[in-house]
């Protein structure tokens, strides 16, 4: 039966766009998102020349703000939490609009500073990577104002919120930029202007410069790696392209050239930008420059990202204490499939058990990574029974390539899935569709990995935890192979579900271990 389940809304009311995610969480504090919803209203148009919410932009927001908040109750939201950045937080109006969209919306829009705009953003973009002990530097872009964070899986250690954003720095300079072509010196006042503005922000990052890796979460990066990625490779923009400073300039001079009119038919350039995605280049490369970043990493996620994490972080304080990114993402996934939870886990300290050991007495080499990639199979190698008990070792490779597992890249989440694949019911071979779609630097960790999963999940056949921990052992080099097994209950089908195994495991390491029983184990 499916456990009870709340659904929430979080809406971000932005200075260009108004976006809306509606996610259902279970009571474990796992969560899956239902749907997720932009529209473009420009609601700091005009303002920042005159401090004033234009009625024509607050009537759009309040109108697409009120179809959000029906959407979210139609879908069953228990709460809808929105928020509003830049242009509501300056404009002298806003208690004028924020009443507006209670009448309009029967909801509460709380403004944030651009501090707390910041740590949000910073937690959305973090969740999505795997950071461990790396420093990252966001640079996120708005309509109103750029949020630049320095932090890493630990939390942020520099926050800085300015205000330049592009429609900003496009009203600034809209008798200039008009229809046409932009001209060089016109794209050089934008970036005096942008240096200028942020030069405070920038002198107080420079402390925490360099970093391992830098990310831009905005629209306006994604807009602009998009181009890019036409511009270099002809085609639209994968998952692993970023951004370098290079093509930034390469697409900035390219942009600045046409007129409005043209630059709305720029391949992989959302029209609706075109009128500020000059600015926005201008503010982007400027920062980079004056930071030293040579490329940015581009992240999807954001602010509206951030207030889920944020969610979670308050009302299930326990979900993500001591867990990485990625650790997170897959128990999220288990928890989404209602999978057994202490047999998942138990599995996985079987199987680490085994690498460790395996690698001590001279089995194999392979890497902390690939550890790692052990135990994130182990913890979701069952999952497939979600769907049906029968073939789902098929069903469970199914789920995890087709999962948004965070923090993993494509490769990794294609050998995890082969991993837990082929923990029972067939060899990894090239007969195997699975097995033949990888690398070979991938299926060279499959086989072992799948083989120990194998020898784990056999050692908790009946799931009631008879074997409290298992090794490989050798008296002296040279000496025959031993796997100890550590019991504190019957452990007779377990057993026979080891000795069943043993066959691939000879087939994969050359040797065939002997069974040594240690009962009264822990």
């Amino acid at each position: 039966m499916e456990p009870e389940s709340t659904v929430k809304a979080f809406i971000d009311i932005g200075t260009n766009s108004v976006r809306m995610l509606l996610v259902r969480f279970r009571p474990d504090g796992s969560y899956t998102e239902v749907a997720q919803r932009k529209e473009t209203v420009r609601l700091g148009e005009g303002e920042f020349e005159t401090g004033l919410l234009q009625p024509a932009a607050m009537a759009r927001a309040a109108l697409v703000v009120a179809g959000f908040a029906q959407m979210a109750r139609a879908a069953g939201a228990d709460s809808i939490k929105a928020i509003a950045t830049s242009a509501t937080r300056e404009a002298r109006n806003r208690l004028a609009f924020l009443e507006l969209l209670h009448d309009e919306a029967g909801i509460v829009v709380h403004p944030i500073s651009g501090l707390e705009e910041a740590r949000l953003i910073f937690l959305g973009v973090a969740s999505g990577l795997d950071l461990g002990e790396r420093d990252a530097l966001v640079v996120d872009i708005g309509g109103g104002s750029t949020e630049l964070i320095v932090g890493s899986r630990s939390g942020h250690r520099a926050v800085e919120s300015v205000k330049l954003g592009a429609i900003r720095l496009s009203n600034i300079f809209e008798a200039q930029l008009g229809d046409e072509s932009v001209s060089p010196e016109l794209y050089a006042a934008l970036q005096r202007h942008a240096r200028n503005t942020a030069i405070r922000a920038i002198q107080s990052l420079r402390a925490h410069l360099p970093v391992e890796v830098a990310i831009g979460s905005s629209g306006t990066a994604e807009n602009l790696a998009d181009i890019a990625a036409r511009l270099t490779y002809g085609r639209p923009r994968g998952p692993a392209d970023g951004l370098t400073l290079a093509q930034l300039r390469a697409v900035a001079a390219l942009l600045c050239r046409l007129p409005l009119a043209e630059r709305r038919r720029v391949a992989g350039l959302n029209p609706a930008r075109a009128d500020i995605i000059v600015a926005g280049a201008a503010i982007l490369e400027t920062l980079l420059t004056e930071l030293g970043v040579g490329a940015i990493e581009i992240s999807e996620r954001g602010l509206r990202e951030g207030l889920i994490v944020d969610d979670i972080d308050r009302h299930y304080p326990l979900l993500r204490q001591g867990l990485t990114v990625r650790e997170q993402s897959v128990l999220q996934l288990g928890r989404r499939c209602q999978f057994d939870e202490a047999h998942h886990a138990h599995v996985t300290r079987l199987a680490l058990g085994l690498f460790d050991s395996a690698r001590d007495v001279g089995l194999h080499s392979l890497s902390a990574r690939s550890r790692e990639i052990l135990a994130h199979a182990a913890m979701l190698h069952d999952i497939g029974a979600f769907l049906s008990y029968s073939a789902h070792e098929q069903h469970t490779y199914y789920l995890i390539r087709h999962a948004p597992l965070l923090g993993f890249d494509s490769d990794e989440i294609a050998v995890i899935a082969a991993v837990a694949r082929f923990h029972r019911k067939g060899f990894p071979n090239k007969a195997r569709p699975e097995y033949r779609a990888l690398p070979l630097s991938a299926r060279r960790q499959v086989r072992p990995l799948a083989i120990l999963l194998r020898l784990a999940e056999s050692l908790d056949r009946t799931h009631t935890a008879p074997v409290a921990a298992a090794r490989f052992t050798r008296a002296t080099a040279g000496e025959p192979l031993r796997l100890e097994i550590d019991t504190r209950a019957d452990w007779q089908l377990e057993r026979w579900g080891v000795e069943g195994e043993l066959g691939v495991f000879a087939r994969m390491f050359r040797e065939r271990p002997e069974i040594v029983e240690r009962a009264g184990g822990g």
